[in-house]
């Protein structure tokens, strides 16, 4: 009976396929390891290459057991066979990243003589093998490119099969690229120009800070150049010398400024109609606050002038700004009939840009910003520095704010 029952059992456990083939659920041996699913590389070595596995030794705890009890992780396996000439090894890195994908296959082992089909109950996942050539293992490995290396051969892959905008974004590094071979000559020769202007400054106190303090002054007063602003006097202590008066309109055209036609007209509209710019309140205020006779002839004559060259350079600006292709001097001339030809070359120079070859000027944002710098600084002069912005602005047609930024620079 109990043979009976045995038997029963192992009927139920095992089952027999269509075509014969006896399917069983293989019993894992406890401890063994094995047997184990490699994927190979391009290159399969032959059925008869033997393969091994080593373990990682394992730290002991409480020095008789391991961390986990003795127990084996394959994961922590390495695979290793060779043949002739090459040599397989399981990468760890590699066949851990395919183990956390989810990559598992179900191993099953087909007996042909007794046609049972044994599959092992765990799912496993595959070591990743690479392999080593052993005749190239003595050839030393190959340094990796620079990064000048790189970048040439990046250059000529892009010169070759690039697009237009890749091989004219390389033709534009080409011309920014600093040629440090070509600087070799120029280092001795600022060198000498850096010790020759530094005879007289050495001390035996601190050198290096007298000629740091040198270079950094240098420095600011370039920087003061370069700005959209009248030269200034830093030093000054009376407002009225801050500007003075020939930096901001040049003697030669202070010289030809005439205003005896203004005394010659009694009304402000008759002597508004006399400026080159005939619209502005701050134009006719300042008409009619020179006509007053409690200031001396000398000053009114002087604020007069200023008036006159700051209606000049406004009717200046209004001409030369909307023909964004730029004017020849003739046609400014054509366009300003009214102002001196040696004003119109000084305001040509300033206030405009030509490129070479050119005889056209044209008029950018920065030099637009710069004549209304030297606007407003004439502006302050004659309101004893004391303008009102708001009036300015809506002569202007700009909005306040940008007027008092621009007074700020």
């Amino acid at each position: 009976m109990p043979t009976a029952k045995s038997a029963s059992k192992k009927r139920k456990r095992d089952s027999i396929s269509s075509d014969g083939v006896i399917l069983k659920l293989s019993t894992p041996t406890p401890g063994a390891v094995g047997p184990l699913l490699v994927s190979y590389p391009s290159l399969q070595p032959p059925p008869s290459t033997a393969f091994q596995c080593y373990a990682k030794k394992k730290a002991k705890k409480d020095g008789n057991e391991t961390e986990k009890d003795g127990k084996l992780d394959e994961q922590d396996l390495l695979v290793v066979g060779e043949t002739e000439n090459v040599e397989f090894i399981s990468n760890e890195a590699e066949s851990r990243v395919v183990a956390s994908s989810g990559c598992r296959y179900l191993v099953a082992i087909h007996n042909k003589r007794t046609g049972a089909l044994s599959v092992l109950p765990t799912p496993k996942s595959p070591y990743i093998l690479t392999r080593t050539v052993k005749a190239l293992k003595s050839i030393p490995a190959s340094a990796a490119p620079t990064q000048q290396e790189y970048l040439l051969a990046k250059t000529a892959l892009g010169e070759t099969f690039g697009t237009k905008k890749a091989k004219a974004n390389i033709r534009a590094q080409e011309r920014n690229k600093v040629d440090v071979r070509a600087m070799q000559g120029v280092m001795d020769h600022l060198q000498q120009g850096i010790d020759k202007g530094a005879v007289g400054l050495m001390t035996a106190e601190d050198p290096l800070k007298t000629i740091s303090s040198v270079l950094i002054e240098e420095a600011k007063e370039e920087a003061d150049k370069n700005r959209l602003i009248p030269p200034f006097d830093a030093t000054a202590v009376d407002p009225e010398d801050i500007y003075p008066l020939h930096s901001i309109i040049p003697e030669v055209e202070w010289k030809a400024l005439s205003v005896s036609a203004f005394d010659q007209v009694e009304g402000y509209k008759e002597k508004m109609a006399l400026l080159p710019h005939k619209w502005g309140t701050w134009l006719f205020n300042q008409i009619k606050k020179q006509s007053d006779e409690s200031e001396s002839p000398k000053k009114r004559k002087k604020n007069l002038k200023i008036v006159l060259y700051v209606s000049m350079m406004l009717a200046f600006q209004r001409a030369t700004e909307r023909d964004k292709k730029g004017l020849t001097r003739d046609e400014v001339t054509e366009k300003l009939p009214g102002l001196p030809g040696v004003v119109v070359d000084g305001l040509l120079a300033r206030f405009t840009e030509t490129s070479r070859g050119s005889t056209k000027h044209v008029t950018t944002s920065t030099t637009q910003t710069k004549l209304l710098a030297y606007v407003f600084a004439l502006c302050l002069k004659v309101d004893d520095f004391a303008t009102n912005t708001e009036t300015i602005s809506n002569d202007l047609k700009k909005p306040n704010p940008c007027v008092v930024q621009i007074t700020w620079l």
